[in-house]
């Protein structure tokens, strides 16, 4: 069998983030809960923009593209799918991605806006979303084929696809098809709230990595327990390798009897959250299709979360970089 040509590939939505440090009244005027995501359309996003205390800055975002910005900053070929819009935020999404490494020869094309998502960033450094995908929501089942994923080793799809359930399992389908190891991350507990039978579904047709975080995982368990030890071995049931993020408080990792604790990486000062779960996932997943062991997984991933949440946006700058990737790679 020829070796793939990409180790990586990510399935989600490619839009640019709209970063707004708030005040936490500004969020009593913005409807949906705060911490959470809600999907707007271009008159609401427009609204929210105009009423913020200053402009906001801009930098590439999206789950999944995050996630796999940064692991090819680590090291790993990646490639991305996802349909970019046809306007200056498109240009520069697509360019920012081709400077870090990242192949855009999959990437989809629509005559309309790029999609955008304001991250509200209140001072306890919570970010709630607020997301108008524009060209991504253009994004059909039919342009989803097998091709897509030859070539690539692992496929990681962010949970937000699945508020379009046909595009989410021609995605999965196609994936599988290829022969591709997949992972999942949840993204949000409005993701779950809305898909609890069919991502059960999904789990037993096969999933190799599920990501969660505390709100989403007691979504998908319909519980308030605290126990996430219990919840990760309960995830891990379904026969997948079960990640829990706990935030500043580590993480647990389940797979099959095996159960392990991510210590935190303190931090000085916690500037902004967001970005820090697809900063983990691309930290773990380079960990995993290097074939370390699960601790060090998390242990990488550990590293790259806490870094991200030290900057305002969900990347890394490039003066804190190079620190950064010399001291994951001593893992690997």
């Amino acid at each position: 069998m020829p070796s793939p040509s990409f180790d990586l590939i990510g399935i989600g939505s490619p839009i640019m983030d709209l970063l707004a440090p708030v005040p936490e009244s500004f969020l009593s005027t913005v409807r949906g809960e705060k911490g959470g995501m809600v999907l707007v359309d271009n008159d609401e996003m427009e609204s929210l923009v105009s009423r913020l205390p200053a402009p906001p800055a801009s930098t590439t975002g999206g789950s999944a593209a995050n996630a796999i910005f940064n692991a090819t900053r680590l090291g790993l070929r990646s490639t991305f799918l996802g349909k970019l819009g046809n306007d200056e935020f498109a240009r520069a999404y697509r360019e920012r991605f081709a400077a870090a490494g990242v192949d855009g020869s999959r990437f989809k094309q629509a005559e309309m806006a790029n999609g955008r998502c304001l991250a509200l960033v209140t001072p306890d450094a919570q970010r709630t979303l607020r997301t108008c995908l524009g060209a991504a929501m253009t994004l059909s089942p039919a342009e989803i084929s097998v091709d897509d994923f030859r070539g690539c080793r692992h496929a990681h799809i962010e949970g937000y696809l699945v508020f379009n359930r046909a595009l989410a399992e021609a995605v999965l389908g196609a994936a599988r098809a290829a022969g591709c190891t997949i992972s999942l991350d949840l993204s949000s507990f409005e993701v779950v709230a809305c898909a609890r039978d069919w991502l059960l579904e999904q789990f037993r047709l096969g999933l190799d990595i599920v990501f969660g975080n505390e709100d989403e995982i007691r979504a998908l368990f319909q519980t308030e327990s605290a126990d996430f030890a219990a919840h990760a071995r309960a995830l891990a049931a379904h026969k997948t390798l079960a990640v829990v993020k706990l935030g500043k408080d580590g993480a647990w990792l389940a797979r099959g009897g095996e159960l392990h604790r991510v210590e935190p990486i303190r931090v000085p000062e916690v500037v902004d959250t967001n970005g820090a779960g697809d900063a983990f996932a691309a930290g773990f997943l380079f960990g995993y299709l290097r074939g370390l062991p699960l601790p060090v997984c998390g242990e990488l991933a550990s590293l790259l979360g806490a870094e991200t949440v030290r900057h305002l946006g969900p990347l890394v700058p490039e003066s804190a970089w190079p620190a950064l990737a010399q001291r994951a790679r001593q893992f690997a």
